[in-house]
């Protein structure tokens, strides 16, 4: 089972953005929208009103989506730079094929080639950027073992299963994980991360500190403590911040998450929505984690 439900990207060109995504990763389009002005007031950034917004759904038919935003360039932004959400993971059934596919593109910079995760030899990822400088993980797990809480892709390049948080205070970012939304956090392991040591010029051998995060047994988010150097994201007036801007989850328990919300709830419609109610917290980084009431989604789902 799984509660994520969205990754929220913003990219200068949403038809750029969907051709590449529909061509090389086999998502289809499920919503063509501009963002209502009372969804982007909940988001605290009532500038990205009236933006183009597109909803995309991976091959697998997995309700778990990719979206969209159109948005201005950020000078000077930087990713795997800044603290917020840094990355999407999307598992994959076969990582090299779908590198020797990322290579044909030549939209997509493979900035990470296929190889075993330290630490963990069952999951072989690859990362590349995109043109609007989106970091995505391209993940094969090779192992069928429900009791790991990582999923059976379904398609070649199935859905988002991680979402990845740039932390200030890992500690922290882990209380709030536990305490406001209830989920089950790992105890802090350090790994060599290539991602996060080229990004500031460390070496290879370098190790950062990561937690896993679940809702009963299921991986979905994971949280890494950034190195000295790590910025604020910037971003335009009222905007929604460059690179992934938002994260969407489900959860089943509203109640607890009373006295805790950014913005309230308020039914919306939609692919994402469902017709369920929503509402905007902040993680203690800043970032946007919206939340729709709603049961997890099993995996064959």
């Amino acid at each position: 089972m799984t509660l994520l439900k969205c990754a929220t990207h913003i990219v200068a060109d949403v038809d750029a953005a969907v051709e590449r995504y529909s061509r090389w990763l086999d998502y289809k389009v499920v919503e063509d929208i501009s963002v209502p002005a009372d969804l982007a007031e909940a988001w605290g950034a009532p500038a990205s009103a009236g933006r183009r917004a597109v909803v995309m759904q991976p091959a697998s038919g997995s309700p778990v989506f990719l979206r969209f935003i159109e948005g201005d360039e950020v000078p000077g932004y930087l990713p795997i730079r800044t603290y917020g959400w840094a990355a999407t993971e999307i598992c994959v059934d076969d990582v090299e094929a779908v590198n020797a596919r990322m290579i044909e593109s030549k939209v997509f910079d493979v900035i990470g080639p296929p190889k075993p995760l330290d630490g963990f030899p069952n999951v072989k990822p690859m990362q590349v950027r995109g043109p609007d400088k989106e970091t995505v993980y391209l993940t094969e797990i090779r192992l069928d073992d429900p009791t790991s809480g990582l999923p059976k892709p379904r398609s070649l390049i199935d859905r988002p299963f991680i979402m990845v948080l740039a932390c200030p205070n890992l500690r922290a970012t882990m209380a709030w994980m536990a305490d406001v939304l209830g989920l089950e956090v790992s105890g802090p392991v350090a790994i060599r991360y290539s991602m996060i040591s080229l990004a500031f010029n460390l070496p290879e051998d370098s190790r950062h500190e990561l937690v896993t995060i679940k809702w009963r047994g299921q991986v979905f988010l994971e949280a890494d403590q950034y190195p000295e150097g790590t910025t604020k994201r910037p971003a335009h007036p009222g905007a929604l911040p460059p690179g992934v801007a938002i994260v969407s989850m489900v959860h089943p328990d509203f109640a607890r998450l009373e006295g805790h919300w950014a913005s309230p709830p308020v039914v919306r419609q939609g692919p994402l929505y469902g017709g369920a109610r929503v509402g905007v917290l902040r993680t203690p980084e800043g970032a946007l984690l919206e939340v729709i009431e709603g049961d997890a989604l099993a995996w064959g789902e």
